[in-house]
């Protein structure tokens, strides 16, 4: 099997490949490839006929010969020593300046085996067949490059043995050289794939990128109506598309749709436009009844609702005595309700507020007439009082706690009593009242007694008695405190 690869030539003469090695040629796709094709098919003039079978030649390959007239006699079969024509001779590739062609090895080599193949070209209007390789290569794929638009011109190829050159193998029709149209195609942004919502004064600008070559032609129509100069202002550059309006009304909303056209192609695209703002309040609110703590309500729905749906309705109320509005419901969706929970005595007012996506209705329906919460008819009957005596004798409910301190820091007791009247605290020291002791600083706070003895030495070692007393008796409780030290020389100055 040959192995395929690619040669160079210019439009003004046949050139030789710059290698032979093999090349993986770049195909565009068949879609655009068939395109062109039918595009040359318009005005495809008859191919010049295949030459006469010719006589074995030198080793050399001989040039072809021009082609006959189109009614030319069927030529005869060739000699076995020559190679058959290449199969499958097809039209690769087209571009705005070059043309790639492939084909298969022939059935018959010849007895004397294959050189190679030479690619011709013939030009419209010509009769003259032009070799674009000057010597035969061993390739199955060629590309002519250089050319120039307008081009047209018939391919062929046959296979070259030392015998000389087989029958070629012709395209049926003529390459087109032209420039190559790609289709318009828009990319819609994914944010505008959905209703594009905009507020009342706010600005619109949308920006749709598109492709195309060459340069495709853009229009815009709002509602399928040609646009508002005076309000929309649209540019197009090469590979986009910009609308623009300064202030956004109402009026705006609707379907804006995006052509582009080139060559009789036109893609298009649909971006819908909601511009809203706030709702209005609703038409009436009325109260329907009062009972207990609870007043009925009933409204009407807004005449505007913003150019969009509504999310619900705010109810609140308001005390007469204080004038304060507070939320009862939020996005509340039907259109009657029930306050309940409100206080005996006070009359109240109600108001609704329609709500959409915009936000609250600047205004709200407010109800004429209060809410008027009567009280009951109940007469109360108070049980005679009972004053308690808390008259108690003093009682410890935190006794003394034994403690050992050190010499020269200050230490504290505490204990803890209960009495009605307030009892008398006394503190002594092995049974010796030591108040007015200034070494010594009682403290009694909500029943809480505090004995500080300051700097205390070995000395102030011994057992301390709390004792409480008021008319109703007296309680004491006792405690020891030890000061540990080796003598006065260890006692702080």
């Amino acid at each position: 099997m040959t192995e395929k690869a690619t040669s160079e030539a210019s439009d003004c003469g046949p050139e030789e490949s710059a290698s032979e090695s093999a090349q993986a040629p770049t195909t565009e796709p068949a879609g655009e490839v068939a395109a062109l094709e039918s595009a040359g098919e318009e005005r495809a003039p008859t191919p010049p006929p295949e030459p006469a079978s010719q006589a074995p030649a030198p080793a050399a390959p001989t040039a072809p010969t021009a082609p006959t007239a189109p009614q030319a006699t069927k030529p005869t079969p060739p000699s076995e020593d020559v190679p058959s024509a290449p199969l499958l001779f097809a039209l690769e590739d087209v571009s705005d300046s070059s043309v790639t062609v492939s084909w298969e090895p022939p059935e018959s080599l010849g007895r004397l085996g294959l050189q190679g193949y030479v690619l011709e070209l013939c030009r419209e209007g010509a009769s003259e067949w032009v070799p674009v390789n000057a010597r035969p290569l061993m390739v199955t794929q060629l590309t002519v490059r250089n050319l120039a638009l307008g081009d047209k011109f018939f391919l062929r190829v046959a296979a070259v043995s030392s015998a000389g050159t087989g029958p070629p193998a012709v395209l049926e029709q003529p390459v087109h050289i032209q420039k190559l149209i790609e289709a318009p195609k828009i990319r819609v942004p994914r944010h505008l794939r959905q209703t594009y919502i905009r507020q009342v004064g706010e600005p619109v600008n949308l920006q749709i990128p598109f492709q195309g070559s060459p340069k495709p032609q853009a229009s815009w129509t709002h509602n399928g109506h040609a646009l508002d100069s005076q309000r929309v202002n649209v540019r197009t550059g090469d590979q986009d598309s910009i609308l623009f309006i300064r202030s956004a009304q109402r009026s705006d909303s609707g379907c804006y749709e995006l052509t582009v056209r080139l060559e009789g192609l036109e893609a298009k695209a649909a971006i819908d436009i909601l511009v809203i703002e706030k709702p209005g309040p609703p038409s009436s609110i009325r109260l329907l009844d009062v009972w207990g703590c609870n007043a009925a309500l009933e409204w009407t729905p807004p005449q505007d609702t913003g150019n969009t749906e509504l999310l619900g309705y705010t109810v609140q109320k308001a005390d007469k005595k204080t004038g304060q509005w507070f939320t009862v419901l939020e996005r509340y969706h039907p259109t009657t309700c029930t306050i309940s929970d409100l206080i005996v005595g006070n009359a109240y007012s109600f108001r609704v507020f329609s709500e959409n996506q915009c936000g609250l209705s600047t205004s709200a329906a407010t109800t004429k007439e209060l809410a008027r919460i009567q009280k009951a008819d109940i007469v109360a009957k108070p049980k005679g009082f009972v004053e308690r005596d808390f008259s108690e004798a003093p009682s410890f409910t935190q006794p003394l706690a034994d403690h050992t301190s050190t010499p020269g820091y200050s230490t504290q007791l505490f204990c803890s009593v209960r009495a009605s009247p307030k009892p008398k605290i006394i503190w002594m020291k092995n049974k010796m009242n030591i108040q007015g002791d200034p070494k010594y600083r009682a403290l009694s706070e909500q029943g809480v007694c505090t004995l500080e003895i300051r700097k205390p030495s070995p000395f102030d070692s011994g057992v301390y008695t709390c004792k409480a007393v008021n008319v109703l008796g007296e309680a004491s409780v006792d405690c020891r405190l030890e000061v540990k030290g080796k003598g006065m020389g260890n006692v702080l100055p």
